[in-house]
């Protein structure tokens, strides 16, 4: 059993869930707490964090990264699902040219409104969104505020356009195709999806999920986690020397820190800032300062 805290870095592939992925991990190596952040769709392939043992408690600090994701747009049909997977809703004979693309790239960058596609785990009225599809239901999704950092152009072809883009939290591609074609006055759909990478997760230090599972096989314990801290991206951080400060914190008791010594020392505004306290890479308290005072808001330990 594996009782260490920390990160994996696994690239998923297609044609398996999010939660299957991490389910065979967790059977494989007797994990008793593993989460993931960000799902990813089956045909979608790519960087899942993975959290392992207390981790699972940073995984909101993960989900709120930027990510990055490159893929396909198909245009002249639009599907139920957005993707490749759906039935064929409208189709068009207009394919648009690379430079109309290019002059509506510029329109999507910043905040933009967004509906989730019909088939997501948003929830309405308590009951996921995918699950009122499957069944049939007549449904409406409200649109949310996203945010697109940057996009371009990959390759185009007649038919089909590839792109890059780093995105927010909550962002969908599916939804993106589908708003994109209409603007330009055809329609389109998702035909290949990866996340390349997602804050210091990235694709080049991935693991193919097959590769770790072989691993397995092998050794007795996973030989590719990531220390906690180390995967926590802009965020000020404090290693822990004094065992005496761990028993503290332990019991919930704030503690006094060198703010010399403080990692990522950059933000004006410090006592409004989480500060994130580690020992040996281990996270083992998250909270606020007030003055050289340290006040634990969650505990690790």
């Amino acid at each position: 059993m594996i009782s260490k805290q920390g990160w994996i870095n696994l690239y998923k592939p297609k044609n398996i869930t999010s939660f299957k992925a991490i389910n065979s991990i967790k059977k494989k190596f007797s994990i008793d707490k593993i989460g993931h952040a960000g799902t990813l769709d089956p045909m979608a392939e790519g960087v899942l964090p993975i959290a392992v043992g207390k981790a699972t408690k940073l995984i909101p600090y993960i989900s709120i990264i930027n990510k990055e994701y490159e893929f396909t747009i198909t245009w002249g049909s639009q599907t139920t699902t957005d993707d490749a997977e759906g039935k064929i809703l409208f189709t068009s004979n207009y394919f648009p040219k690379k430079k109309e693309i290019e002059k509506k790239i510029n329109n999507y960058l910043g905040y933009i409104d967004q509906i989730p596609p019909k088939v997501s785990a948003v929830k309405i009225n308590g009951r996921r969104a995918y699950e009122l599809f499957r069944n049939n239901e007549i449904f409406e999704i409200k649109p949310k505020k996203v945010f697109i950092e940057n996009l371009i152009i990959t390759n185009h072809t007649t038919n089909k356009t590839s792109f890059k883009i780093i995105c927010g939290k909550g962002f969908y591609v599916r939804s993106f195709a589908r708003d994109f074609a209409l603007d330009l006055k055809t329609y389109g759909h998702i035909s290949s999806l990866k996340r390349s990478k997602v804050g210091k997760f990235t694709e080049k230090t991935s693991i193919l999920l097959d590769d770790l599972l072989k691993i397995g096989q092998r050794h007795k314990e996973i030989n590719c986690i990531s220390p906690t801290i180390s995967m926590l991206d802009d965020i000020s951080a404090y290693e822990i020397e004094e065992q005496r400060d761990i028993e503290n914190l332990f019991f919930g008791r704030s503690i006094k820190i060198d703010e010399k010594k403080i990692i990522n020392f950059s933000s004006a505004n410090l006592n409004k800032k989480n500060i994130f306290l580690f020992k040996k890479g281990d996270v083992v308290s998250i909270g606020k300062l007030d003055g050289n005072l340290f006040k634990p808001n969650k505990i690790l330990i």
